[in-house]
């Protein structure tokens, strides 16, 4: 009798315990950073009272606690900073085959980003960097997008429901991976029913910010999303488990048969399309969740740290000036409600009826016996001196320069400055700062891009349609796949196949919003090579030559549309100089005058440009077509042909 093996499940209840366990170690490596970011979130909300008193440093709890907003304007204004700098990329290719397909992509990622709502994502993200010093996208495969087709995912990850070996500064070291979050029971138990029974108090928790509202998690279950990797024939290969409790929910390495992928059979007779899974490839286990093999997170950080991948922010730089803002605040308030508010001393064998000496509404005031001049007596209260202002002051200027959000930052000017240009330089040179924290972001940005394109790669078999906006606001519908991304069959000249090449690209970040100056910047630099002359093609070579010497945005794709105007304007001028020889051995033919009307023609247009406000002629005097047409004319003259 044949002898039938059952296949065993490789990821079960055991490996699930293991991996609950490195999750226990990975989070008590974080706590420190989780406490932090707790913190951080508070100082933001201008909750910050809260934590000075359990610190012991907030006085007593009847005194008046201002809560300052320096802090919060510093945020701000990065923020902003931040916004004007929306990133745009651009694909570059590394090979001259993968051209077309590099200007496809430049197209077509932005229309991505847009279906994912990236620029609120990108704003989100970069309030969380700001605060806690980092920031984390996840860049998924959502098979649930687009009735089933499926299509990129990009999301803001909470760093509280993350974890990671603890000590590691890029998350690609570490061994595993872990992404959490509680999740709805009941919503859980419709997703998987074979959880029924299973679901009990979650083993772990994850920490919480201090909401203001009262959020209850007794009918919530922690989901874990396990990333680590394996090697599969060398390769390293990017295993996914997601489980909650001890039971496995989904496993990368259970799965021993081939994926399917859809692929569009036809249409029905309604004309729709039908499209059907088909098996294709590798088994998961083999090949891995996806095939880039990186974790599908892209970690940000403000200002980095040794030994983690995060970094911190503008709270933790600032708060400590920030409280001493707000404690000098209350004692400067403090003493004002003491000066502002009249006290006296009473002996209490007085004969002064105090409650009308204290109401000021009322006229007389009531006495039994003769009044002494110590039955009462007004507390004098030490106004402060102006030093203690001065000391303010200079613990807001302090903040200001450490965090580089001065005046001029935010449109204020320095006292004595009014020129325009002078505000602009001062302003630009501000900026600094915040030009190269944006800088570093845009690197993040370019790995997040980068993960796109991956997955593109990966999973656009069936094409998907895009709308694109051409020149001056033309529309283009176009349809889309990953055929041009796939591997690349090499050949040499017998037509032998070498091999295959995977199209690679390189990605140039770009500021997509600039601010309301540089576009006035830039259109008034527009207007000024206009008046010079730079698009006349009679100076192409010129303007050429001196735009090489200059630099600013988008120089390159500017002398490549006057290289293209100063060629135009030569093979105009050469088809003149033919059609004037024609036109000559017509008149010859037929008896006709029509080099006559050509040279006519030529001679009276306007061969001319506008330079510094001045008519100018082309350096010959004459342009090409002209002088062309006056050598044919010669040479039919000594030839005795007619004129």
């Amino acid at each position: 009798m044949e002898e039938i093996t059952l296949y065993r499940a490789k990821i079960g209840a055991e490996q699930v315990r293991q991996a609950a366990r490195i999750l226990k170690k990975y989070k008590l490596g974080k706590k420190h950073l989780e406490a932090r970011i707790i913190d951080n979130e508070q100082f933001w909300k201008l909750r910050h009272w809260e934590q000075m008193e359990k610190d012991g440093r907030g006085g007593n709890p009847e005194d008046p606690q201002p809560a300052s907003g320096w802090l919060v304007n510093c945020v701000l204004s990065k923020h902003a900073d931040a916004m004007d700098a929306y990133p745009q990329p651009t694909v570059l290719p590394r090979a001259e085959d993968d051209r077309e397909e590099a200007k496809r992509l430049t197209r077509i990622l932005p229309v991505i980003l847009k279906k994912n709502a990236f620029k609120r994502t990108y704003s989100d993200t970069w309030w969380y960097k700001l605060k806690s010093g980092c920031a984390v996208y996840g860049v998924f495969w959502d098979s649930a997008k687009l009735g089933g087709l499926g299509d990129v995912s990009i999301r803001k990850m909470d760093i509280l429901n993350l974890f990671w070996e603890p000590g590691v500064t890029d998350i690609q070291d570490s061994p595993h991976f872990f992404s959490v979050e509680l999740a709805d029971r009941e919503a859980l138990l419709r997703r998987y029913p074979q959880l029924e029974g299973k679901l009990s108090a979650a083993d772990g928790t994850i920490s919480r910010y201090l909401y203001d509202d009262t959020v209850d998690t007794a009918g919530k279950a922690l989901v874990v999303d396990w990333y680590y990797h394996t090697e599969v024939g060398g390769r390293k290969v990017l295993q996914y488990c997601k489980f909650t409790g001890e039971t496995v929910l989904y496993a990368t390495e259970n799965e021993v048969s081939p994926p399917t992928v859809p692929t569009l059979v036809g249409t029905d007779q309604d004309g729709k399309p039908v499209i059907v899974q088909s098996p294709t490839g590798m088994p998961l286990s083999q090949r891995g969740w996806y095939d880039h093999g990186r974790y599908p997170f892209v970690f940000d950080p403000l200002f980095p740290e040794e030994g983690t991948p995060c970094g911190y922010g503008y709270i933790d730089l600032c708060k400590s000036p920030q409280k001493q803002i707000d404690l000098m605040n209350q004692a400067i308030l403090k003493n004002t409600l003491a000066a502002a508010t009249p006290r006296f001393f009473v002996r209490s064998d007085g004969a002064v009826n105090e409650a009308e000496y204290a109401d000021w509404t009322t006229p007389f005031v009531h006495t039994n016996g003769n009044l002494g001049a110590d039955s009462i007596a007004p507390i004098q209260s030490a106004p402060l001196d102006s030093i203690y202002v001065a000391v303010l002051n200079s613990k807001i200027a302090e903040m200001k320069e450490t965090a580089g959000n001065r005046d001029v930052a935010n449109g204020g000017t320095a006292s004595g400055v009014t020129a325009a240009t002078a505000i602009a330089a001062l302003q630009e040179s501000s900026g600094k700062l915040s030009r190269n924290m944006i800088a570093d972001g845009y690197e993040a940005f370019s790995d997040v891009v980068t993960l796109c394109i991956e997955l593109i790669r990966q999973f656009y078999d069936l094409p998907r349609q895009f709308r694109l906006l051409g020149p001056m606001g033309a529309e283009e519908f176009v349809s889309y796949d990953n055929s041009g991304l796939r591997g690349q069959p090499q050949t040499d000249d017998c037509g032998t196949t070498l091999g295959y090449r995977v199209p690679a690209f390189d990605l140039e970040i770009a500021a997509q919003n600039e601010s309301p100056y540089k576009t006035m910047e830039y259109n008034q630099l527009a207007l000024q090579f206009f008046q010079l002359g730079f698009f006349n093609p009679d100076m192409a070579d010129q303007a050429l030559g001196a735009l090489d010497m200059m630099e600013f945005k988008n120089k390159d794709h500017l002398m490549a549309a006057i290289a293209r105007n100063g060629t135009l304007r030569q093979e105009n001028e050469r088809l003149k100089g033919q059609l004037y020889e024609i036109a000559l051995v017509v008149d010859k033919l037929r008896g006709t005058h029509l080099a006559d009307s050509l040279s006519g023609a030529a001679e009276n247009a306007p061969a001319q440009l506008m330079a510094n406000g001045v008519k100018q002629k082309s350096l010959a005097g004459k342009t090409a077509a002209q002088r062309h047409m006056d050598k044919a004319r010669s040479a039919s003259r000594e030839a005795g042909q007619p004129r």
